[in-house]
């Protein structure tokens, strides 16, 4: 299994090199100039041209890579446009909403999705199963931010339960910070619980079918024991694979649930930094999100070798 983990490392050294050299040139041959940005609409061409020296804007194209390619193996990722922030700050205040928001929603959609898909394929074509295939079109049909502004009106403006906005980290104390996190864990919640349980009903039913499914059927087996050990077990792959692209996606950012909850998270620096063209935080945005999906590709491959033997030698 070692050297299957080692080749898979080796493998993302490549695509992430790709990765960085596509978001160089996507942004330095796309229209617009970052120093007219930098130094507004009332800048002289001198200025402009002090301002581009200084950006190193001037330099040969291939000079410029090596330059901003041996700084970002550095840590730096350069300095915003506009705000004149550096920019991995920018990327560590705004990661940490991110990740909580997304962490929840994961162990929520993990939760509930699992069992139901489970007992969807168990119970096939009962009440149960169309129960759980039709939470999983409503769940994929219904936009998220409708479901968020509903959670909203019911458990904030007339239950009072919890705030209407706002983010609170996991520092300021557990309470406040579930009570911020725990609706657009919910809204975010709702579609991925549908997609994870209907790939988990679609697995199953293809395991369920199994010679050795029957076989521990036919020697007294407990049912229970048989859908978690042995049939869940072999129809995890799909399941892991929706799971760690689900993850990567949220922590990429999510913008709409973002902004209907206040949240200040990754999504939302993407957008201000696209609108604003604030080319060195849109240049991290893109690469961490090209490496968040890499390395959570990378866990779930190696999760694999827990579920399917052949992979360890």
């Amino acid at each position: 299994m070692f050297v299957y983990i080692l080749k898979r490392l080796l493998a993302t050294i490549p695509v992430l090199l790709i990765v960085a050299i596509f978001v160089f040139l996507l942004l330095r041959l796309t229209p617009g100039d970052p120093a007219a940005i930098l130094a507004g609409d009332a800048a002289t061409p001198a200025q402009l041209e002090r301002i581009r020296d200084r950006l190193g804007l001037n330099d040969p194209l291939h000079i410029q890579f090596v330059t901003w390619f041996g700084q970002m193996l550095k840590g730096d990722l350069g300095t915003s446009l506009i705000s004149n922030t550096d920019v991995l700050d920018m990327v560590r205040d705004r990661l940490g909403p991110t990740i909580n928001i997304a962490v929840m929603t994961i162990i929520i959609s993990v939760a509930l999705a699992v069992p139901m898909g489970v007992i969807a394929a168990w119970r096939h074509r009962t009440w149960i199963d169309f129960a759980v295939m039709s939470f999983s079109v409503l769940g994929f049909s219904v936009p998220v931010f409708v479901i968020g502004y509903i959670l909203i009106q019911v458990f904030a403006i007339e239950l009072r339960w919890v705030p209407v906005q706002g983010y609170a980290s996991p520092s300021d104390g557990i309470g406040a910070f579930f009570s911020r996190a725990i609706l657009p864990s919910l809204t975010l919640a709702t579609i991925y619980v549908a997609l994870i349980a209907r790939m988990t009903r679609a697995s199953m039913l293809e395991v369920l079918g199994e010679d050795y499914v029957r076989t521990a059927r036919a020697k007294g087996v407990r049912e229970n024991v048989v859908l978690f050990r042995h049939a869940l077990r072999n129809a995890a792959v799909p399941i892991l694979t929706i799971i760690g692209t689900g993850f990567a996606l949220l922590i990429s950012g999510v913008v709409v649930t973002e902004s209907v909850f206040n949240i200040p998270g990754i999504g939302r620096l993407t957008v201000d930094a696209i609108l604003a063209r604030d080319y060195p935080v849109i240049q991290a945005m893109i690469l961490l999100t090209a490496g968040i999906y890499v390395m959570v590709n990378l866990i779930v491959d190696v999760s694999y070798s827990f579920f399917d033997p052949r992979i360890r030698y």
